[in-house]
C-alpha cells in the first residue's frame, strides 16, 4: 500500500487545519470580529501563496458550499422553531422577501447608473448581495442571545432571505436578457421556486416529525444521523421539483424546531455540530475560490467599496428602514436590526452562480462580491456589539453548561415540559404565585445563568430562566412563557 503515507498527510492537514479553524473562533471573540472573516481572509491569502489550492473547479466549490449551506439553515430552522416564527411570521415573511426585492433593486439601479454595467450584470449584481447571513451575526455576538421579538425578526429575516435571494438569482439566470424583461420573465420561476419550496418544506417538515415520534431505532446515535439525511431528502425533493430546496429545509427545520420528540435534544446537538462544521468549510471553500492579487488588481476595487458603503449606510437603513416602519419595534431595536444585515457565504456562493454561468464580466462581478462581503464582514462585524449597547437591545449571556445530569425515560413525559422565559412575556417579571397555571399545573424546576434555583411563590422569575414544569394544558403555559404578539 504505496499511498498509505501520502494519504494520511493529506488527513493530517485536513484536521490540523479544522482544529486551528475550530480554535479561531476564540481569536474572533478577542477581536470582535467574525470568525467567518477569518476562515474567508486566510484561505484567499494561501490559495495565492499556495495555487494548488485555488485550482478546485468552480462547480465543485459550489456543491460543497451548497450542502454546506443545507445544514446551515435546517439548524436555523431549529433554532427559531414554530413557536418564535408564529410570534413575528408577519414581519419576518415581510422583510425578507420585500427587504430583498428592495435591495437587489436599488444595488441594480447603482450598479447600471453610478458605474455603467448593463442591466443583466447589474440585475445580477443587485440579487447576489441582497441576501443577509445570521451565523456570521451570532458569530460577532458570541455568548449573547438577542432576546424578544427583535431577535426573533433578525433570526427570520436572515434565514428567510437566503432562500428568496437564491431563487431570486436562478430566476434571473433562467430568463436571460436584460432590464425589464429579464425581470418579467423570472417572475413566474421565482414564483414557482417560493411556492413548491414551500410546500415541500411544510409537508417534510410534519413527515420528518411523525418520523421522530413514532419510528424507533436500535441505536440512539442514530436518530440524529436520521434527521440529517431527512434535511438533505426535503432539500433535494424540493429541487427536483424546480421549488427552492434551501427554503424548504429552512422551514422543515421550524416545524420540527418546537416539536417533542425522543432524542430531540441530541438531534439538536448533532444538528449544531454540523452547522458549525459547515460554516469553517463554506468560508474556507469560498475563500480558496478567491485570488486576493486577482481581486487587487482588477480595477473594482472601488467599485466594491462605494457599493459596501451605499447598502450599509444608505440602501439598507433608509430603504429596507422605511418597509419596517408598520413593523412593532423599539426605536433602537429597529435601527439595530438595520443595521445587522451582514453579508456572508450566501452572495459568494451566487457570485460562484454567476462565474459558472459564463455572464459576462462575470469575473468583475465576483471580485466586488467578495470585496462587499469582506467590508461587511469586519466593519459591520467589527461595530456590531457596540451598535447592540448603544441602542440597548436587549440581550442575554448564553453561559457555557459543560456538565449535565440527564433522566431519561422509556415513555413520553406526558405533562412535563421545558420552557424559557422570554423578554417581555407575561412571566417575565412574575412571581411564581401569580402565573395562571391552572389546577393541576405547578413549576417544579428552575434554572437561571447555569444554577438550579429553589422554586418557591414568592419567586421572581427573569427572562431567560429556563422552567420545567407540570401540566396537562401546555399551550395555555407556553403562552405564558412565551413572546407576546
Amino acid at each position: 500500500m504505496p499511498d498509505v503515507e501520502p494519504f494520511s498527510l493529506v488527513i493530517l492537514l485536513v484536521a490540523a487545519a479544522l482544529m486551528v479553524a475550530v480554535a479561531s473562533n476564540r481569536l474572533g471573540q478577542r477581536i470582535r470580529v467574525p470568525a467567518p472573516a477569518l476562515f474567508l481572509v486566510v484561505a484567499a491569502v494561501a490559495s495565492d501563496l499556495f495555487p494548488v489550492l485555488g485550482q478546485v473547479p468552480i462547480k465543485v466549490d459550489e456543491r460543497i458550499v451548497t450542502v454546506a449551506l443545507v445544514f446551515i439553515l435546517f439548524d436555523g430552522g431549529m433554532h427559531i422553531g414554530f413557536r418564535r416564527f408564529r410570534s413575528a411570521s408577519a414581519a419576518i415573511v415581510w422583510i425578507g422577501v420585500a427587504g430583498t426585492a428592495v435591495t437587489a433593486a436599488a444595488l441594480a439601479a447603482a450598479a447600471h447608473y453610478f458605474f455603467g454595467f448593463d442591466w443583466r450584470a447589474s440585475l445580477l449584481l443587485g440579487a447576489a448581495l441582497s441576501p443577509t447571513d445570521p451565523a456570521v451575526v451570532f458569530s460577532v455576538l458570541g455568548g449573547r442571545e438577542i432576546a424578544g421579538r427583535s431577535g426573533t425578526i433578525l433570526e427570520g429575516e436572515s434565514g428567510a432571505n437566503d432562500p428568496v435571494g437564491i431563487a431570486l438569482m436562478a430566476s434571473l439566470l433562467a430568463a436571460g436578457g436584460g432590464g425589464l424583461s429579464a425581470v418579467a420573465g423570472g417572475v413566474g420561476e421565482f414564483l414557482l421556486q417560493m411556492g413548491v419550496g414551500a410546500v415541500v418544506g411544510i409537508l417534510g417538515g410534519y413527515g420528518l416529525m411523525k418520523l421522530m415520534r413514532h419510528v424507533g431505532l436500535p441505536n440512539e446515535s442514530l436518530h440524529s444521523v436520521r434527521a440529517i439525511a431527512c434535511a438533505a431528502f426535503i432539500y433535494a425533493a424540493a429541487t427536483m421539483l424546480h421549488g427552492s430546496g434551501f427554503l424548504a429545509v429552512f422551514l422543515a427545520g421550524i416545524i420540527v424546531g418546537d416539536s417533542r420528540a425522543p432524542y430531540k435534544l441530541e438531534i439538536e446537538r448533532f444538528a449544531s455540530g454540523i452547522a458549525s462544521i459547515s460554516e469553517i468549510v463554506a468560508f474556507a471553500v469560498l475563500g480558496l475560490s478567491v485570488s486576493l492579487r486577482d481581486v487587487l488588481s482588477s480595477g473594482v476595487v472601488m467599485i466594491g467599496l462605494a457599493l459596501a458603503g451605499l447598502l450599509i449606510l444608505v440602501i439598507r437603513p433608509v430603504l429596507v428602514g422605511l418597509l419596517s416602519v408598520r413593523i412593532k419595534l423599539k426605536l433602537g431595536e429597529r435601527a439595530f436590526i438595520l443595521g445587522a444585515g451582514l453579508k456572508g457565504a450566501v452572495p459568494i456562493l451566487l457570485g460562484m452562480y454567476i462565474l459558472g454561468s459564463g455572464a459576462e464580466d462575470a469575473q468583475a462581478m465576483y471580485s466586488i462580491i467578495f470585496i462587499v462581503v469582506l467590508i461587511s464582514v469586519v466593519l459591520q462585524g467589527g461595530l456590531l456589539p457596540y451598535l447592540a449597547s448603544t441602542f440597548q437591545v436587549p440581550m442575554r449571556r448564553v453561559e457555557q453548561q459543560p456538565w449535565a445530569l440527564g433522566m431519561r425515560f422509556s415513555d413520553e413525559p406526558h405533562g412535563l415540559h421545558r420552557f424559557v422565559v422570554a423578554e417581555g412575556s407575561a412571566a417575565d417579571g412574575a412571581t411564581i404565585a401569580d402565573l395562571e397555571l391552572g389546577e393541576d399545573g405547578w413549576i417544579s424546576m428552575v434554572r437561571r445563568d447555569g444554577h438550579l434555583v429553589q422554586v418557591r411563590g414568592g419567586m421572581q422569575l427573569r427572562a431567560g430562566d429556563s422552567v420545567l414544569t407540570l401540566s396537562e394544558t401546555a399551550e395555555t403555559v407556553a403562552d405564558l412563557f412565551g413572546p407576546r404578539a
